[in-house]
C-alpha cells in the first residue's frame, strides 16, 4: 500500500478534477443518472455520495449501497418530497462514486458530482479521508452538504464552514470513553500511543497527550507513522522498555492487523489495546486471525442496543441491524446507522425547504432539530452536532465468531451496557 499524504483544503481544491466509476440508486432500483441536468422543472432530487467502495477504508463504505437504497425506498414510497419548482412531489435519486479510499480522489469525485452531474445536495461520510476533502469541495462550489462518520475536531481543521454540516462524536468524547474503559481494569496507567500521520492521528495525538497526562497517565509516544508501515519493532521495543500496559491509537484496519500480529510475535501483550477506527468491523476483527481479537476494546458509535428510531419508518436500531443481516447474511456494523441517518437528515431538510434553491436548502440544514436512528441532530454555530459515544470489548460470540459488547456508558446511560471490560489474556 502506498503512503497517503495529508493534504490541505487548498491543495485538494487545486487537484480536484474528475474521476471514478458511478452507480445510481433510486427507489430500490439501480439506474443510470444522466449528467448535465436540465434547468427546467426538476423531475428528481439528485444527491451525490463519494464512497470508499475499494481501498483500505472500504469497510466503512461497505454498507452504503444497502443503507442508501433502503432509506431512499422509504422516502420515495409516497412519491418523494414536495418541491415547489416541480409543482409536485419528486423522488430522490443517488449518484454514488468510488473514492478508492484516497482523499485526493474523494475531492475529484465530489467536483465531478457537482460540476458534471449537478447534484442538488451532497452527503459525506467514511472518516476524515473522505469527509474533509468532500466538504472542502462543497464549500468551494457552495453546495449543501450533510456529513457524518468522522470525529469532529479533525473536520473542524478545514473550517470555518458555511455549506457543510456535520454530526458525529468528538475526540474529547473518545478520550472519556477510552479512559472509562481502562478504569474498569487494574493497570499501571502507562499508555503506548499509535497515532498515524493522517488527519485523525495528528489531532488525536495533540488532544490525547495532555488529557491523558491530566488524568494521571504516562504517554509513551514513538511518533507519527505512515499508512502501510510494515515494521512496528521500534514501537514494541519501546513499549517493553517503558513497561506499557495499555496501547491506544486510531488506525486503518490493515495497519492495526500488522501491528497487533507483531506484538504477539514479539511477546508483547498489554492488559488493554483500545484502538479507534481499526476494529469497528467484525470482518476486520476476524481477519486478525486465531484468538487475536479476544479482549480488544474500542469506541462504539452505534449498535442494536442504541435506543433510537428511524424518522422515516419508525424502525429501531435493532430492526435495522436485523434487516441488514437478513439481506446480507453478515453481522451488523457500526456505520450502518450513520449511512442511513444521512438520508434521514436529507429528507427532513428537503421537506422543510420544499425547494432545490441551494441557499434555502443550506438554511434548512442549519435549522435542523430532529431525532434520527443515531440520536438527536441539532447543529450549533460551528455547523456540527454531537452524537452519543460509548465503549466496548470484543468477545467470542454466540451467533458470530466475534461480537462486541457495550462495557462503558457513563456519559450516555440511556445506551445499556451488556458486559464488563476485562484485561486481555496472555
Amino acid at each position: 500500500m502506498s503512503e497517503k499524504k495529508t493534504i490541505s483544503r487548498r491543495e485538494l481544491l487545486k487537484k480536484a478534477g474528475v474521476a471514478g466509476a458511478t452507480v445510481a440508486l433510486t427507489g430500490g432500483l439501480t439506474s443510470l443518472v444522466k449528467p448535465a441536468r436540465a434547468a427546467a422543472k426538476p423531475e428528481f432530487i439528485l444527491v451525490g455520495h463519494p464512497n470508499p467502495s475499494t481501498g483500505p477504508i472500504a469497510s466503512f463504505g461497505e454498507a452504503s449501497p444497502w443503507a442508501d437504497e433502503l432509506a431512499i425506498e422509504e422516502i420515495n414510497k409516497a412519491g418523494g418530497i414536495m418541491i415547489k419548482e416541480a409543482g409536485k412531489k419528486i423522488p430522490i435519486k443517488l449518484k454514488m462514486m468510488d473514492t478508492a479510499s484516497d482523499p485526493t480522489k474523494a475531492a475529484d469525485v465530489a467536483s465531478k458530482l457537482i460540476l458534471n452531474d449537478k447534484v442538488d445536495m451532497m452527503i459525506a461520510l467514511h472518516t476524515p479521508d473522505t469527509v474533509n476533502p468532500v466538504t472542502s469541495i462543497c464549500e468551494r462550489y457552495q453546495v449543501p452538504c450533510v456529513a457524518l462518520d468522522a470525529p469532529i475536531e479533525p473536520w473542524l481543521t478545514g473550517g470555518p464552514y458555511k455549506w457543510s454540516f456535520h454530526a458525529f462524536w468528538s475526540v474529547n468524547d473518545v478520550i472519556d470513553v477510552f479512559t472509562g474503559v481502562w478504569g474498569q481494569i487494574q493497570t499501571n496507567k502507562v499508555v503506548g500511543a499509535l497515532w498515524p500521520n493522517d488527519p485523525d492521528g495528528k489531532v488525536w495525538a495533540e488532544m490525547f497527550t495532555p488529557k491523558l497526562k491530566e488524568r494521571g497517565y504516562k504517554v509513551v509516544d514513538v511518533g507519527r507513522f505512515p499508512y502501510g508501515m510494515q515494521d512496528y519493532s521500534a514501537f514494541i521495543n519501546t513499549w517493553k522498555k517503558e513497561k506499557v500496559e495499555i496501547i491506544s491509537g486510531v488506525m486503518i484496519p490493515p495497519d492495526w492487523a500488522t501491528c497487533w500480529r507483531q506484538c504477539h510475535q514479539q511477546g508483547f501483550i498489554p492488559k488493554a489495546a483500545t484502538i479507534g477506527k481499526a476494529i469497528l468491523f467484525p470482518s476486520a476483527v476476524e481477519a486478525l486471525g486465531g484468538n487475536l481479537p479476544n479482549g480488544l476494546t474500542s469506541e462504539i458509535w452505534w449498535s442494536p442496543s442504541h435506543p433510537f428510531k428511524s424518522s422515516l419508518s419508525g424502525k429501531t436500531a435493532k430492526q435495522l441491524c436485523d434487516e441488514w443481516t437478513a439481506k446480507t447474511k453478515k453481522p451488523w456494523t457500526q456505520p450502518i446507522g450513520f449511512k442511513y441517518a444521512a438520508f434521514e437528515i436529507v429528507a427532513d431538510v428537503l421537506k422543510r425547504a420544499q425547494t432545490l434553491d441551494k441557499a434555502k436548502v443550506r438554511e434548512a440544514i442549519a435549522a435542523t432539530n430532529m431525532n434520527t436512528i443515531v440520536g438527536p441532530v441539532k447543529y450549533n454555530a460551528q455547523n456540527y452536532s454531537k452524537t452519543p459515544l460509548v465503549g466496548g470489548q470484543w468477545v467470542k460470540g454466540k451467533k458470530w465468531p466475534w461480537e462486541i459488547i457495550v462495557t462503558y456508558n457513563k456519559e450516555h446511560p440511556e445506551i445499556p451496557t451488556t458486559g464488563k471490560t476485562v484485561p486481555i489474556k496472555k
